[in-house]
């Protein structure tokens, strides 16, 4: 296999994250999560109360992240946490990932991001929010930013469907993703985006149809998760009285399932991940088990190899 085979000029069989990064900075970056004490329109009566109904950061917070700490020592504390790891790592992207990151007055935004972009091992920001907590002003503010340090704004979108947006209280429509996303790209900014697959109401061809759909958004990076039971929401809620609303793939199905998607899915998007992993002791269900992603990731490339196939192989322009 040549590199040249693929337009992301690496041999692996899909835009990869970590292999986007080395060729960018040449060498890895690792995120560090950072909790902000943000909270979302649809969770502080807004727009809605509860938040969306499968969501408990709790789960994938780490044990660093406190929004009583100074940004300073969570950095601090993260950058520690991932040396353990991740020793090659100098350099870092201060990921704000709990609820939505821009949701607050500029003033605020600046004071919180401006402490992130101080650290001396920071170079950059990954801020996760929603498609309805941005504007004109805060993108004029982040692209100043891009001319110095990586920014992306990562949207959650979730789904292409507005029956399922209403129905897991996400309080935006697929259309306003639609404008933010265009609307940050036309600022210069990197874009990101975070799917779920498996959300009750959705059958497995309409997960499927998405990629056609994603696939013309201006896009830089994109994120899958499988639908997981999170112990403490909405939803576990809803799982209990009534399992039978739910289709949830198997680890054999998922891997079909995601090779199938990328096969049709834009190859100048970045994939970021595959599958979400959460700490078995916040699992409702399903669990696959003490599997982790990085285990996964090798399965779906060792398929993608039988197959001998590869994201976009059937892209359609």
């Amino acid at each position: 296999m040549i590199d040249s085979k693929y337009p992301w000029g690496h041999s692996r069989r899909f835009n990869s994250y970590s292999e986007y990064f080395k060729k960018t900075f040449g060498e890895r970056v690792q995120k560090v999560t950072i909790d902000a004490g943000f909270t979302c329109p649809n969770r502080d009566g807004s727009l809605a109360r509860g938040g969306c109904t499968y969501c408990n950061n709790d789960a994938f917070n780490p044990s660093y992240c406190d929004p009583n700490k100074p940004i300073g020592q969570q950095l601090e504390e993260g950058i520690g946490f991932h040396l353990k790891r991740y020793r090659r790592a100098k350099r870092y992207l201060a990921y704000f990932q709990t609820y939505s990151n821009t949701y607050a007055p500029l003033e605020k935004l600046k004071e919180i991001y401006s402490r992130a972009l101080n650290h001396p091992g920071i170079i950059g920001l990954v801020i996760g929010t929603r498609p309805d907590c941005i504007d004109d002003e805060k993108l004029e503010y982040f692209s100043k930013l891009a001319e110095k340090y990586y920014i992306i704004l990562e949207y959650g979108i979730e789904s292409c469907y507005d029956k399922t947006l209403k129905l897991i209280n996400r309080q935006h429509t697929f259309e306003q993703s639609v404008e933010t996303i265009e609307k940050t790209a036309a600022y210069g900014l990197k874009t990101g985006s975070h799917i779920i697959f498996g959300l009750p109401g959705e059958t497995r061809g309409e997960m499927v149809q998405q990629v056609d759909i994603l696939s013309q958004l201006p896009l830089n990076n994109i994120k899958f998760h499988q639908l997981q039971i999170i112990k403490n929401t909405a939803m576990a809620v809803d799982y209990k009285k009534d399992p039978s609303q739910f289709d949830f793939f198997s680890l054999e199905e998922y891997i079909d399932f995601i090779i199938r998607f990328i096969e049709k899915l834009n190859p100048g998007f970045i994939i970021e991940r595959f599958t979400g992993e959460v700490p078995p002791r916040f699992l409702a269900g399903p669990n696959w088990g003490l599997i982790r992603n990085d285990q996964i990731n090798n399965m779906i490339e060792k398929k993608m190899v039988e197959k001998n196939t590869w994201q976009g192989k059937y892209f359609a322009h």
